[in-house]
């Protein structure tokens, strides 16, 4: 017996009748980690968890971590594996306001939309908010935000416009690699997402896109192509449309041969939220986690492993990205979140980004800012409720928003008190009903004004508003959001109450000698043509947050000076929009395929090549004050690997203010058709004194002086002569230089991939001609 006990005793020490302790993630090599698991658990770790995140089970163990987040990944505790916790976010954090059985509330700061942060053209300012969006996430215990969103603006009708940056990939891109910076500066990641050419919510989770390579590399993936380069996010999130016949995130070419192998991503792939149809091509692909992972897709990919259809070294592959990501978090690293960001300081950040933002298109007269105004009559059911961002994903449950009417107010203006009583009364009335579960207002009542239609006034209340006031505003609002593109004649277009709105007001005003303004309040372009001759100025204020009234008024009174400019096109009709005669697809009722007709003429690369005349045109904006545009020089007559371009800007005005300068390249069109001018960079001054300058340089390298070559699958800059535009907007350019390129030259060799499954005829200036 003595004997047997020494024996058991020696075998145990040995290890040799119980296994040694479980590896740990962070403690011991991935690859042990991944091997130590069962199939079952590498099947659960590539099955993300969606609506385990946000409600608990009616029975059994609590499964939310942070309530209202998207979603979260799974957790093993015996190998140490923490789960990680996935939010919304583009324009802020995301998550339940007023969580049930919790100490406090978790407000979240909400910040103006991608689309207006991009008319700021201010990297450093995106960075800034980036970093305040950060801190919230970090401070109520997530781990990821899923941000930003930078699809393409092709067209104005797409509902998720407001979370997009430009109708141009290098602002997008810019702008996108700032914010993921700034965010991931905190220690928390990001989602560069929808990765690619999401450019319609009409049947997204089917629609077929159909686009050249040429139109995919230059329009719809160069600017996911500089934020990964230039800021390598955590995660990127496939989108749920078809490109050229795949679904994107069963699309080995797009996420493996392009986003790792050709732009060196090195993080980990996530689809959008029940995206695609086929997850075991979706493991092939590189989309190594399914969002939000369901019991069916978990059966499929066991089933598929054990018939040999999944490798499982495909499988255990996905699996340790995974867990690289992981590893990165602060859930992991154990960081005892507060549940109490510094909001103060992110709402200041907030302003100042409202303020840089918003863009005066009109100032006739020198209406503003504010002279001699002490009472202002504020018209447009807007200018009560002001409009802070767009619906879906990209909704933030903040505490408060700043109206107009409070922002003016706040800046001590008087607002005529009749005409304020009408619409402050309509409102709470319509506030008072019982509208939460009411899907004509958007199922929640702080949406239930921003879709009511406008409210008609009395000629007598108009009149009688002249008499007290010095000066109107009328505010025109937009509502835009996830799941819904628009509709031209109620969207694109004012309504028949707007329209008699501004005619009646502006006449009236007129008459007796004073001014109107009309300020929009909008998530992306909308038709100003008809009318825009009425008021004396017009102030696109966009989807600024919750700051946007307060910003508002320090602008219309003069205490800041607006620096803003349009990073898209207003057109003069719906009809000019090269898409507008294709969006959303074919057959128009029910849409199962897009082509892209407009191939690179997107935006101002078309109006500018085919001299279609815009309303406003892209890189638009006005300013209280003058700035003048000299000594432009190259570094060289000829190009040489890169291209130093220097330009002086000086304010020869009487107030600060700020210049958004940009950057257009006109390349030789003798081998292949390009538009006429190109954006290749811009900068903003810094807050300039009368009389002070500023010298700005850009670089140029061979890519910006590319173009893509289907037929070679390269980039190529074709010798001859470049013309350098310096702009104050795509149609005002200030100062012009030339250099020269002895030979062509492939600056850059990419694979053949992501070619139509279809024939697409895209528009050519030689059409035209």
């Amino acid at each position: 017996m003595k004997k047997l006990d020494l024996a058991l005793i020696l075998c145990l020490l040995a290890g040799q009748v119980f296994p040694q302790s479980a590896p740990q993630l962070g403690k011991d090599k991935i690859k042990d980690v991944v091997a130590a698991m069962t199939l079952e658990e590498k099947v659960s770790i590539v099955m993300g968890m969606g609506r385990d995140s946000w409600k608990n089970p009616k029975e059994g163990k609590p499964t939310v971590i942070v309530p209202g987040a998207a979603g979260s990944t799974y957790s093993i505790a015996r190998l140490g594996i923490t789960p990680t916790i996935l939010a919304d976010g583009p324009a802020g954090l995301r998550i339940i306001a007023k969580p049930d059985n919790a100490d406090g509330t978790r407000y979240c700061t909400a910040f103006p939309t991608a689309t207006a942060m991009a008319s700021t053209w201010n990297t450093d300012l995106e960075e800034n908010v980036g970093k305040a969006m950060g801190n919230e996430v970090l401070e109520y215990g997530c781990d990821v935000l899923l941000a930003p969103a930078m699809n393409i603006q092709r067209n104005p009708l797409n509902g998720r416009n407001f979370e997009y940056f430009s109708e141009d990939p290098v602002v997008a891109g810019k702008m996108a690699a700032a914010f993921v910076r700034g965010v991931q500066s905190q220690g928390v990641g990001t989602s560069v997402k929808h990765f690619a050419a999401n450019n319609q919510e009409t049947n997204r989770h089917s629609i077929n896109e159909v686009i050249s390579q040429r139109a995919l590399r230059e329009i719809y993936l160069r600017g996911f192509e500089i934020a990964i380069k230039e800021s390598s996010p955590w995660t990127v999130m496939s989108s749920y449309n078809r490109i050229n016949g795949f679904h994107t995130a069963e699309n080995y070419d797009l996420l493996t041969t392009i986003l790792r192998r050709e732009w060196g991503f090195k993080g980990m792939v996530m689809t959008d939220w029940t995206s695609g149809t086929d997850w075991v091509n979706q493991m092939y692909a590189g989309n190594e986690m399914i969002m939000p992972g369901d019991k069916k897709q978990a059966e499929e990919l066991l089933k598929a492993v054990r018939e040999d259809r999944l490798d499982e070294k495909v499988l255990d592959k996905n699996v340790s990205c995974i867990l690289e990501y992981i590893m990165k978090t602060p859930r992991f690293k154990d960081y005892h979140y507060s549940n109490k960001p510094n909001l103060k300081e992110n709402a200041l950040v907030a302003l100042q980004a409202a303020e840089e933002a918003m863009v005066l298109i009109k100032n006739d007269y020198n209406t503003l800012p504010f002279r001699k105004v002490k009472e202002v009559a504020l018209f447009g059911k807007t200018s009560y409720h002001f409009i802070t961002g767009g619906t879906g994903s990209g909704e933030v449950n903040y505490n408060h928003a700043v109206s107009l009417q409070e922002g003016l107010e706040n800046a001590k203006y008087k607002l005529t008190v009749p005409l304020k009583n009408q619409y402050v009364n309509i409102i709470d009335s319509v506030l008072s009903k019982k509208i939460d579960n009411d899907k004509s207002v958007g199922g929640k009542r702080k949406f239930a004004i921003d879709r009511m239609n406008e409210i008609n006034l009395s000629d007598e209340l108009i009149n009688s508003s002249v008499k007290t006031s010095d000066i109107a505003i009328i505010t025109l609002g937009r509502t835009t959001g996830e799941g819904w593109d628009r509709k031209e004649n109620d969207y694109f277009v004012l309504s028949d109450a707007e329209q008699d709105m501004i005619r009646k007001v502006c006449n009236a005003y007129h008459a007796a000698k004073k001014k109107v303004v009309v300020v929009l309040n909008i998530g992306g372009p909308i038709e100003t043509e008809s009318w825009k001759n009425y008021p004396d100025a017009i102030f696109l204020a966009w989807q600024t947050g919750q700051e946007g009234g307060n910003a508002i008024a320090e602008i219309l009174s003069g205490k800041v000076n607006p620096s803003g400019k349009t990073a898209q096109t207003f057109p003069v009709k719906y009809a000019d929009v090269p898409s507008s005669s294709t969006f959303p697809g074919e057959p128009s009722e029910n849409p199962i395929i897009s082509f892209y007709t407009d191939g690179i003429y997107v935006g101002y690369r078309y109006y500018d090549s085919f001299n279609v005349k815009p309303s406003y045109e892209f890189g638009y904006g006005l300013s209280y004050t003058t700035f003048k545009y000299s000594d432009l020089k190259l570094s060289s007559p000829t190009f040489n690997d890169k291209m130093e371009v220097t330009v002086t800007i000086t304010n020869t005005g009487k107030v600060a203010g700020k210049e958004v300068v940009e950057l257009y390249l006109s390349a030789p069109q003798d081998k292949i058709e390009k538009p006429v001018q190109e954006l290749k960079g811009f900068a903003k001054t810094n807050l300039l004194k009368p009389n002070e300058s500023q010298t700005l340089t850009f670089t140029l390298d061979g890519r910006a002086l590319a173009s893509y070559w289907s037929g070679i699958s390269a980039w190529v800059a074709d010798a001859g002569r470049y013309e350098v535009k310096i702009g104050a907007s795509s149609r005002d350019i200030k100062a012009t230089a030339s250099f020269n390129l002895d030979k062509s030259t492939i600056v850059e060799k990419e694979h053949y991939v992501l070619y139509p499954d279809r024939y697409v005829k895209e528009i050519s200036v030689k059409d035209k001609k």
